[in-house]
């Protein structure tokens, strides 16, 4: 059984990683996250007993280092103990829950040091997802998708078809709380109704990415560092009931899905058993309830980040990395309530068109892209 570092300990994918790993008998090395919530990391380590807790803003640490005093878990803090601490740790797979940009030096990290990467990251692969896979092969370490969307395929795909033999990669959709909308009425939707996803509980950016369909734009990027498919191969449908989680259809013209209840924990689980599979708590499907499973294409000229991703894609370079940056921003700006909710794409379009392009960019090249657009927007 895997022996486990977790990125992100107190966010949506961390908590359930710990469950998940709790339930079929990992154990957990160490934990990371933030800081913004010392009282989780304080019950993860009396729980999980790690041999290190590392918390990134190290004005948090002394906090946690107190409370944690009579066990035997090391507290660390800040981003270089971290780093540090992926290359030393006798883990054999780092799990990334980590938000936004933030999650792409330890995915770096990670694999340069032979270590298994199970990843939920998606700005990682989104941005460096060539570079990823290229140090991931040089150190032998595997590369699991642990979002439900890509755990479906990778499943779907089981790693052994030949890339050639795949027609297409379906990403599902449910198309969030705002499906069926148009653009004028999306000027008057609140912040509160953006954060209310019909099937999903995740974090706030996601769950605003899941509104614009941002997500879903970062999912075919992420899906194509991911499992070498062009961009072409791949399409996205909107399905509201959040069943099907992605399908393979292949050359032959077969279709394979993957289908399941609306639950984190079923992928996290999946790639911490990887090959095998183990009983889970997640609740079985009741096909006797499954009346009708819908399929629909995305408005794309309504939610039109799915466009951007994909122009982002096909310039390449530094262009996913453009893309991101300006939507994490637009993002922020949307919760903090300085901008509405149809601002998000535009903001990211005037950005993907003002910031020059890098081709073939090297990670310094793609980390100072990234601050250079945050620096413009006094965003770290």
């Amino acid at each position: 059984m895997r022996n486990i570092f977790v990125l992100g300990s107190t966010g949506s994918i961390g908590t359930q990683t710990l469950e998940a790993a709790e339930q079929v008998g990992c154990g957990i090395e160490a934990i990371a996250a933030e800081g913004s919530d010392i009282e989780l990391m304080e019950r993860q380590i009396r729980k999980h007993k790690p041999k290190a807790a590392i918390v990134i803003r190290p004005e948090r640490a002394e906090r946690l280092r107190q409370a944690v005093a009579d066990t035997a878990t090391e507290v660390l803090s800040g981003a270089e103990n971290l780093y540090e601490s992926i290359k030393q740790s006798t883990c054999d797979t780092v799990v990334n829950g980590i938000s936004g940009m933030a999650g792409t030096l330890p995915s770096i990290y990670a694999v340069s040091s032979g270590k298994d990467l199970i990843t939920a990251n998606k700005e990682a692969i989104v941005t460096c997802g060539q570079i990823i896979k290229k140090l991931a092969a040089e150190h032998g370490a595997e590369i699991i998708p642990a979002d439900s969307e890509h755990s479906a395929i990778f499943q779907c795909i089981d790693g052994k078809t030949p890339r050639k033999r795949i027609k297409r990669l379906i990403l599902t959709a449910s198309g969030g709380p705002f499906y069926g909308m148009s653009a004028e009425e999306l000027r008057g939707v609140s912040k509160n109704d953006a954060l209310r996803h019909p099937n999903w509980k995740m974090g706030k950016k996601i769950t605003v990415d899941c509104a614009t369909m941002m997500n879903k734009g970062l999912e075919i990027i992420e899906a194509c560092m991911l499992f070498d498919v062009p961009a072409e191969k791949i399409d996205v449908l909107i399905h509201r009931q959040s069943i099907i989680h992605s399908m393979a259809e292949f050359c032959d013209n077969t279709v394979i899905a993957q289908l399941a209840s609306p639950d984190m924990r079923l992928p996290l689980q999946y790639a911490l058993t990887y090959p095998d599979r183990l009983p889970s708590r997640a609740e079985e499907l009741d096909f006797d309830k499954l009346m009708t499973l819908t399929f629909a294409r995305p408005d794309i000229e309504t939610f039109k980040s799915l466009r951007l991703a994909r122009e982002a894609l096909k310039e390449g370079g530094t262009a996913p990395t453009i893309l991101n940056a300006a939507n994490e921003i637009a993002v922020r700006k949307f919760l903090r309530d300085e901008i509405c909710f149809a601002d998000i794409a535009d903001f990211t379009e005037r950005e993907l068109e003002a910031t020059p392009i890098i081709h073939n960019p090297s990670i310094e090249q793609i980390l100072q892209t990234d601050a250079d657009i945050r620096r413009k927007y006094d965003v770290k």
